[in-house]
Protein backbone atom coordinates (compact mmCIF):
# COMPACT_ATOMS: atom_id res chain seq x y z
CA UNK A 1 0.00 0.00 0.00
CA UNK A 2 1.49 3.26 -1.10
CA UNK A 3 0.72 6.44 1.05
CA UNK A 4 -1.30 9.28 -0.68
CA UNK A 5 0.62 12.57 -1.78
CA UNK A 6 -0.46 15.46 -0.87
CA UNK A 7 -1.92 17.21 -4.04
CA UNK A 8 -1.91 20.74 -2.63
CA UNK A 9 1.65 20.86 -1.29
CA UNK A 10 2.74 18.85 -5.16
CA UNK A 11 2.77 20.82 -8.16
CA UNK A 12 1.82 18.95 -10.95
CA UNK A 13 2.53 18.99 -14.60
CA UNK A 14 0.71 17.39 -18.12
CA UNK A 15 2.19 14.78 -20.57
CA UNK A 16 3.12 15.96 -23.55
CA UNK A 17 1.30 13.02 -25.13
CA UNK A 18 -1.31 11.82 -23.13
CA UNK A 19 -2.09 14.83 -21.00
CA UNK A 20 -1.94 12.66 -17.77
CA UNK A 21 -1.44 14.29 -14.89
CA UNK A 22 2.17 13.69 -12.69
CA UNK A 23 3.97 15.05 -10.20
CA UNK A 24 6.20 17.67 -11.49
CA UNK A 25 9.50 15.50 -10.62
CA UNK A 26 8.23 12.62 -13.07
CA UNK A 27 10.60 11.34 -15.68
CA UNK A 28 7.87 9.01 -17.02
CA UNK A 29 4.21 9.19 -17.70
CA UNK A 30 2.35 6.64 -15.36
CA UNK A 31 -0.74 6.79 -18.05
CA UNK A 32 1.33 5.85 -21.31
CA UNK A 33 4.98 5.15 -20.39
CA UNK A 34 6.30 7.22 -22.28
CA UNK A 35 9.42 9.22 -21.14
CA UNK A 36 9.03 13.39 -20.08
CA UNK A 37 11.48 15.87 -22.34
CA UNK A 38 14.82 16.51 -20.34
CA UNK A 39 14.53 19.64 -18.21
CA UNK A 40 17.03 21.96 -18.60
CA UNK A 41 20.22 22.15 -18.31
CA UNK A 42 22.66 24.87 -18.01
CA UNK A 43 24.71 26.01 -21.14
CA UNK A 44 25.55 29.43 -20.59
CA UNK A 45 28.70 31.07 -19.37
CA UNK A 46 28.80 33.73 -16.31
CA UNK A 47 31.96 35.36 -16.03
CA UNK A 48 35.03 33.32 -17.15
CA UNK A 49 32.99 29.86 -16.75
CA UNK A 50 30.19 27.87 -17.81
CA UNK A 51 27.40 27.83 -15.65
CA UNK A 52 28.23 24.18 -15.04
CA UNK A 53 32.15 24.49 -14.06
CA UNK A 54 31.00 27.28 -11.76
CA UNK A 55 28.25 24.93 -10.27
CA UNK A 56 31.20 22.50 -9.65
CA UNK A 57 33.95 24.36 -8.62
CA UNK A 58 31.01 25.88 -5.70
CA UNK A 59 31.31 22.10 -4.39
CA UNK A 60 34.67 22.38 -3.62
CA UNK A 61 34.98 23.84 -0.43
CA UNK A 62 32.42 26.38 1.49
CA UNK A 63 34.81 29.01 -0.13
CA UNK A 64 34.33 29.17 -3.93
CA UNK A 65 30.42 29.18 -2.89
CA UNK A 66 31.24 32.04 -0.67
CA UNK A 67 32.32 34.00 -3.04
CA UNK A 68 30.46 32.85 -6.07
CA UNK A 69 27.36 34.10 -4.04
CA UNK A 70 28.90 37.52 -3.72
CA UNK A 71 31.15 37.99 -6.43
CA UNK A 72 28.51 40.12 -9.90
CA UNK A 73 28.32 37.77 -12.75
CA UNK A 74 27.96 34.58 -10.70
CA UNK A 75 25.79 35.94 -8.12
CA UNK A 76 23.14 36.81 -11.00
CA UNK A 77 22.74 33.00 -12.74
CA UNK A 78 20.21 31.25 -10.54
CA UNK A 79 22.13 27.79 -12.02
CA UNK A 80 25.61 28.93 -9.36
CA UNK A 81 23.40 30.21 -6.88
CA UNK A 82 21.65 27.27 -6.17
CA UNK A 83 24.77 25.18 -6.04
CA UNK A 84 26.68 27.91 -3.96
CA UNK A 85 23.80 27.88 -1.42
CA UNK A 86 23.26 24.18 -1.09
CA UNK A 87 27.06 23.81 -0.65
CA UNK A 88 26.92 26.27 1.90
CA UNK A 89 23.73 24.93 3.72
CA UNK A 90 25.45 21.17 2.91
CA UNK A 91 28.64 22.24 5.53
CA UNK A 92 26.36 23.84 7.69
CA UNK A 93 24.54 20.56 8.25
CA UNK A 94 27.80 18.80 7.95
CA UNK A 95 29.01 20.21 10.73
CA UNK A 96 26.23 19.92 13.01
CA UNK A 97 26.25 16.12 11.90
CA UNK A 98 29.76 16.13 13.07
CA UNK A 99 29.32 17.70 16.65
CA UNK A 100 25.98 15.49 17.38
CA UNK A 101 28.72 12.03 16.01
CA UNK A 102 31.15 13.32 18.45
CA UNK A 103 28.76 13.38 21.25
CA UNK A 104 27.21 10.39 20.25
CA UNK A 105 30.92 8.37 19.94
CA UNK A 106 32.03 10.02 23.26
CA UNK A 107 29.04 8.20 25.10
CA UNK A 108 29.87 5.00 23.00
CA UNK A 109 33.02 4.82 24.15
CA UNK A 110 32.10 4.42 27.70
CA UNK A 111 30.11 0.47 26.19
CA UNK A 112 33.71 -1.63 27.02
CA UNK A 113 34.69 -3.57 23.76
CA UNK A 114 31.45 -2.98 21.34
CA UNK A 115 31.39 1.38 21.88
CA UNK A 116 34.98 1.99 20.61
CA UNK A 117 34.49 -0.76 17.50
CA UNK A 118 30.89 0.95 16.72
CA UNK A 119 31.93 4.24 16.76
CA UNK A 120 34.84 3.01 14.50
CA UNK A 121 31.98 1.60 11.93
CA UNK A 122 29.87 5.14 12.55
CA UNK A 123 32.81 7.36 11.18
CA UNK A 124 33.62 5.21 8.53
CA UNK A 125 30.08 4.82 6.71
CA UNK A 126 29.42 8.69 7.36
CA UNK A 127 32.46 9.43 5.79
CA UNK A 128 31.89 7.16 2.86
CA UNK A 129 28.66 8.96 2.57
CA UNK A 130 29.75 12.48 2.42
CA UNK A 131 32.12 11.23 -0.26
CA UNK A 132 29.16 9.49 -2.13
CA UNK A 133 27.49 12.98 -1.70
CA UNK A 134 29.68 15.43 -2.56
CA UNK A 135 31.04 13.49 -5.81
CA UNK A 136 27.08 13.13 -6.92
CA UNK A 137 26.63 16.86 -6.42
CA UNK A 138 29.82 17.62 -8.62
CA UNK A 139 28.85 15.19 -11.40
CA UNK A 140 25.37 16.70 -11.25
CA UNK A 141 26.90 19.87 -11.52
CA UNK A 142 29.31 19.40 -14.16
CA UNK A 143 26.08 17.69 -16.14
CA UNK A 144 24.30 21.31 -15.85
CA UNK A 145 21.36 19.82 -13.18
CA UNK A 146 20.28 21.46 -10.24
CA UNK A 147 20.00 18.38 -8.23
CA UNK A 148 18.27 18.84 -4.80
CA UNK A 149 19.41 17.77 -1.80
CA UNK A 150 16.60 16.66 0.33
CA UNK A 151 15.48 19.93 3.03
CA UNK A 152 18.57 21.69 2.12
CA UNK A 153 18.00 21.76 -1.70
CA UNK A 154 14.16 22.50 -1.39
CA UNK A 155 15.20 25.88 0.51
CA UNK A 156 18.54 26.78 -2.38
CA UNK A 157 16.12 26.30 -5.21
CA UNK A 158 13.52 28.68 -3.96
CA UNK A 159 16.28 31.50 -3.00
CA UNK A 160 17.76 30.99 -5.97
CA UNK A 161 14.64 31.62 -8.23
CA UNK A 162 13.49 34.56 -5.92
CA UNK A 163 16.95 36.30 -6.41
CA UNK A 164 16.70 35.82 -9.87
CA UNK A 165 13.00 36.78 -10.54
CA UNK A 166 13.96 39.73 -8.11
CA UNK A 167 16.50 41.37 -10.36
Amino acid sequence: MLPAIDQAETPLKSCPHCAAQMPASAAFCPACGRPLPATERAASKVGILPENIAGAVAYLTFLPAIVFLFVEPYRKSPFVRFHSLQCVLLWGAGILLTVVLKLAGMLLFLVPVAGPLFVTIMDVLAGLAAIFVWLALVVKALQGEMFELPWVGKFAEQHARAVHEAS
